[in-house]
């Protein structure tokens, strides 16, 4: 599990090195005398610095809580003043909920507040940790469940195969190793989805129960 800021920009560094679709273009090149290692480094001393209200969820953040998962961007909640407040970025993409940005060669991508359910995520389901002397804002276990529920039903829609399994790999994990409570999960998520999808993610969640249970009956046989 993650003990620094150092280990975030590695593991940021060892994705982006060794995914073969990288190894012909442009996304090698860092900034002059940068590394990804350095550049995360930056990037929080930043948010501390212009005391920005951010909340560290994604692949990184699962990191804090399970080992094995493997990611190259940074994902922050975070409020639209305050992205504006962070013109070292360069924002490529954005939409209303959504950006995604460029740090020193370090793909960011950012949850707007402006959702309800970031911003709650962002208000109730965060706590501050140490990593060496730097206070980081990460999201609860209950808080990343909640943010990768709210997605599934999206994905399916969109036939994202790739993305459906690695979210729900991550929902398994989490409700494997901290046993949260589900039920009450759910019931917080069906707040901000529709009917249909709320009654997808209950019968996505049932699924999951399902295979932690069965997994760990063979462990215990």
């Amino acid at each position: 599990m993650l003990k620094t800021l150092e280990e975030i920009g590695h593991i940021v560094q060892n994705a982006i090195l060794f995914n073969p679709r990288h190894w012909r273009n442009e996304a090698m090149d860092f900034a002059a005398g940068a590394s990804p290692v350095e550049a995360v480094k930056r990037l929080f001393a930043l948010l501390e610095t212009r005391k920005i209200d951010y909340v560290l969820v994604g692949g990184i953040a699962l990191l804090y809580y399970v080992e094995g998962r493997n990611t190259q961007d940074l994902d922050l909640v975070l409020a639209v003043k305050d992205l504006e407040r962070l013109p070292e970025v360069e924002i490529i993409e954005r939409d209303v909920y959504f950006a995604r940005g460029l740090f020193e060669g370090v793909q960011v991508d950012f949850w707007l507040n402006t959702n309800p359910l970031f911003r709650r995520v962002q208000k109730e389901f965060a706590s501050r940790v140490q990593f060496l002397g730097h206070a980081v804002r990460v999201g609860t276990v209950e808080g990343l469940l909640l943010l990768k529920m709210y997605a599934l039903p999206s994905l399916y829609r969109q036939g994202d195969f790739s993305r459906v399994s690695l979210y729900e790999s991550d929902i398994a994990t989490l409700m494997y190793t901290y046993e949260p409570d589900m039920d009450r999960l759910v019931d917080v998520v069906s707040e901000y989805v529709s009917a249909g999808d709320s009654a997808s993610l209950q019968d996505i969640v049932a699924e999951i129960k399902e295979r932690v249970r069965r997994f760990k009956r063979e462990r215990d046989a």
